[in-house]
């Protein structure tokens, strides 16, 4: 696997941070440079060893690197990428690690230098958690990455990012941006809209009762709603098709609740399974 030499994180919670521990930690990369607005998580994060030194400015974080990585949220990535690629060697590649991905590349396929070297990518690896005491080791193993090539991505470019995830044992799936925020509504955004609209119809008086059930649905309404709230207007337009379809679902419950009909809420409960099933734990 390729050792890089200097590797910049922007952005050093969750993904960056992690990310920044298991290159440090499989010796695949000599120095991490962790960037950030705030000194304290970079404290921190030098602190727990998630990275071997910590710069204020993306300009002083990139200049000698080989590698950037921007984990910022959503709202903020194309502006970090195109602040890296101004001040990065000429040989540097980025990568990113958002949640959305057709407007975001969209705008740095037009905005990039023709020489930059961008290939976006996205870790299915995100917890309620946030900021560098929530990074963990081997956050990525068994995990999904989609690396979302575009047509003036280089083929070693591609391969290399591809090879980056895949060296922290995660499964690389390749998609263009569109069929990325498309699938993503579906698998990662709408989840988050049941879980969050579950705990917030929830009324007070129940919620000594609480159990199993309600505590796995709602887990993902405890991450941060700023955050959230970006992703879901960065891929508006994906994420209500998905609610649309939902609601249908929905809908077609309800009528079979107020009739009586069990055998079509069977039928809808059969279909939830089976489908859950395929999936796996």
């Amino acid at each position: 696997m390729k050792r890089w030499d200097r590797v910049a994180i922007v952005g050093v919670g969750l993904i960056g941070g992690s990310l920044g521990l298991d290159l440090l930690r499989r010796n695949l990369a000599r120095e991490v440079i962790g960037i950030g607005r705030r000194p304290e998580p970079l404290r921190l994060a030098l602190e727990r060893r998630l990275i071997t030194h910590a710069a204020d400015t993306i300009a002083e974080g990139v200049a000698e690197a080989d590698l950037v990585v921007v984990c910022t949220p959503v709202d903020r990535i194309a502006a970090c990428v195109l602040e890296a690629a101004a001040a990065c060697p000429a040989q540097c590649l980025l990568t990113d690690a958002g949640s959305t991905k057709g407007a975001l590349v969209g705008q740095l396929d037009e905005q990039l230098p023709p020489a930059a070297r961008f290939v976006g990518s996205h870790p299915l690896a995100g917890s309620h958690r946030s900021g560098p005491q929530a990074a963990v080791p081997d956050l990525f193993v068994g995990r999904t990455v989609v690396v979302t090539p575009t047509a003036r991505t280089l083929p070693a470019d591609e391969a290399a990012i591809c090879q980056l995830w895949q060296s922290l044992d995660a499964r690389v799936v390749r998609l263009s941006p569109d069929d990325h925020d498309r699938l993503v509504a579906y698998s990662s955004h709408l989840p988050h809209l049941a879980a969050s609209a579950l705990a917030a119809v929830t009324p007070k008086e129940a919620r000594p009762l609480v159990a199993g059930g309600w505590l796995d649905t709602t887990r993902i309404a405890a991450a941060d709603a700023e955050l959230w709230t970006q992703i879901f207007l960065a891929n508006r337009g994906h994420a209500l098709t998905a609610l649309a379809g939902y609601e249908k679902l929905l809908r077609s419950l309800r009528r079979a609740l107020e009739r009586g009909d069990a055998a079509k809420i069977e039928q809808i409960l059969t279909k939830a399974r089976r489908t859950r099933d395929a999936v796996g734990s």
